[in-house]
């Protein structure tokens, strides 16, 4: 298995001055589910090298096991410090894309040019796309094999109003990713904040916080395992 993981490089949150990137579990959690399951995992970013981290997935409350695991392996700090520019990527090259979130992807992703070609050659292979938390807006301008928007139609998820609002965050993000979802015909469903909630429609996978990292990857698993007709194991991740 050979899985591209795909990463904001935005790190700006909105006008607050404040700072934003990936959330380091949405990252880690799966990172080390696909790796321990046996995939081959390359780690890209629209400008390349370190992505930014979202300096609130880093304070205590925030760390699980995955991201504890992250903070000891240098070999997987390296990886992430050396992200590949997203542009020399191609599809065909891989059997699946993972989208991790925070709060980053909500500029850098909906018109970038480059991630939209590539989920759209990943639509187009028949090939598993997964994207989680505020990720799914990297999906909002896809199209899919019929012309119509990807999500049209589609049961998917992502990070909902409810828990914007609890982070204090409506106002400062470009849109709201639950109505924009909505908007562009996704049959969206969600479930209560922060708990764990992945929609799977076809080869289309998505998680709805950061707890849905984990369970998101092995929904991706799960797809594989099936279309190679072989089995995985998925070992558990502690959130």
């Amino acid at each position: 298995m050979k899985i591209l993981i795909v990463m904001t490089s935005h790190d700006q949150l909105g006008n607050t001055g404040k700072k934003t990137g990936l959330w380091l579990e949405e990252f880690a959690a799966p990172y080390y589910l696909l790796k321990d399951a046996g995939a081959l995992i390359k780690l890209a970013s629209p400008k390349g090298g370190q992505p930014p981290l979202d300096p609130k997935s880093e304070l205590p409350e925030n760390q699980t096991h995955a991201t504890k695991r992250f903070r000891t392996d240098g070999a997987a700090q390296a990886e992430l410090a050396n992200t590949e520019e997203l542009v020399y990527l191609l599809a065909s090259d891989f059997d699946a894309v993972f989208y991790p979130g925070g709060h980053g992807p909500m500029w850098d992703m909906p018109d970038n040019a480059a991630s939209i070609a590539l989920i759209e050659d990943f639509v187009n292979a028949d090939k598993p796309i997964v994207a989680v938390c505020h990720a799914p807006v990297a999906l909002v301008n896809v199209r899919g094999k019929d012309g119509e928007y990807l999500v049209k139609g589609k049961r998917v998820t992502g990070f909902s109003n409810a828990e914007e609002e609890a982070v204090g965050l409506t106002t400062v993000v470009p849109f709201l990713l639950e109505d924009r979802l909505r908007e562009l015909g996704g049959n969206y469903s969600k479930t209560s904040n922060w708990l764990p909630y992945v929609q799977v429609d076809g080869n289309l996978v998505t998680g709805q916080n950061p707890a849905s990292s984990g369970p998101a990857a092995e929904a991706l698993l799960e797809l594989l395992r099936r279309s190679t007709g072989t089995s995985a194991s998925t070992g558990k991740i502690s959130r």
